[in-house]
């Protein structure tokens, strides 16, 4: 087992790829051939500091943050997370809901005898109130009768999680991950919605937000990906400084108000985005986490739908009423120039 400690995703990657380049072995897989690492244990000492800046990865920060309010919200469709990347309906087995959504998984999926579903973060949050010392707190997201013998199209890669209060009071999480594509995975779409994951609860029980781990069995990145993303090293002559530690970036905390609140508001903005921002045009939340990512999915959405020079013009011009040191609407300006400067390029 290896041990990577940092600061943040955006300096994990870099620092993993290296690994897997010096200790990796070519293995196949269904999805074709990967390159094998040991197993790894990823600490993340600012998990907050959820976003991805290297252009080689070029990592999607719309979708990232859509996901990571569905999971909260506890849904299981593919339609929602489709609008951002098409691609993922291809992990549904009959193209409606997907079997292993992680959401559903902590908040509705799991059947108590005489009781029905059961929210797992209800009874967390409940616990470690009550009993901050509390080493109970385990989330359960595989199931052996849903997942052991089944041939699924989308099997929960993440297993379990525990939720246990540090000797300062902050809140950590442990996540425990049976197979783990570092690029896509790890490092990508795990980074981002178990960090959300984490504050939102820590937000829930009142308390700071501590370390976010990740415990992978099976570290692997594949061959194909892995060329694209070649030159993210920490000794590249391309090196992309921590726009968190040189202060280019911020993260907002997701909220300052009752769980309550806070659940509405992500319901609210998860339905304006569903329904193309066509009911609600105007919205002022006095939230800056909300409010940034407002125009973030809106700007996507306006990408998505126009046409010609002016999906990016545009979204960007939407972006450019956000915070320009909000680290989604920085992403989100990047991912779109980069590709406004592809098609002004264009034949």
């Amino acid at each position: 087992m290896r041990i990577l400690r940092v600061r943040n995703v955006h300096e994990a990657l870099p620092h993993a790829l290296q690994l897997l380049d010096q200790e990796g072995v070519e293995r196949p897989s269904r999805n074709g051939p990967v390159l094998l690492g040991p197993s790894v244990t990823t600490i993340y000492e600012r998990p907050c500091e959820r976003v991805l800046f290297w252009p080689e990865r070029d990592a999607n920060p719309f979708f990232h943050l859509y996901e990571s309010l569905w999971m909260l919200a506890g849904r299981n469709d593919v339609a929602g997370p489709a609008r951002y990347t098409k691609n993922i309906a291809n992990y549904s087995d009959d193209g409606t809901t997907f079997h292993g959504a992680y959401g559903e998984r902590w908040r509705r999926a799991f059947l108590v005898p005489n009781i029905g579903s059961r929210d797992q973060l209800i009874a967390i949050v409940r616990r470690l109130k009550a009993n901050p010392d509390d080493r109970r707190c385990a989330l359960q997201i595989w199931s052996t009768t849903l997942d052991l013998d089944n041939s699924s199209k989308d099997v929960c890669c993440n297993l379990t999680a525990t939720f246990q209060r540090g000797f300062k009071g902050e809140l950590n999480l442990v996540v425990f991950c049976r197979s783990n594509d570092i690029v896509w995975g790890a490092y990508g779409a795990n980074a981002v919605h178990f960090s959300f994951l984490l504050e939102y609860m820590a937000l829930w029980i009142d308390c700071p937000v501590g370390t976010y781990t990740q415990v992978s069995v099976n570290w692997h990145g594949y061959l194909s990906t892995l060329e694209k993303v070649k030159n993210i090293r920490p000794d590249h002559v391309n090196f992309v400084e921590n726009p968190y530690r040189s202060g280019l970036v911020h993260s907002n905390q997701m909220f300052h108000c009752p769980i309550e609140e806070a659940n509405k508001r992500i319901g609210q903005l998860l339905f304006s985005a569903d329904h193309g921002f066509q009911i609600e045009d105007k919205f002022n939340d006095d939230k800056p986490f909300f409010n940034n990512a407002y125009l973030l999915l809106r700007a996507h959405e306006v990408w998505r739908t126009y046409e010609g020079e002016k999906r990016y013009t545009e979204a960007l011009r939407i972006l450019a009423l956000g915070d320009q040191r909000s680290d989604w609407i920085v992403a989100g300006e990047q991912w779109l120039q980069r590709r406004y400067d592809k098609w002004q390029l264009r034949p």
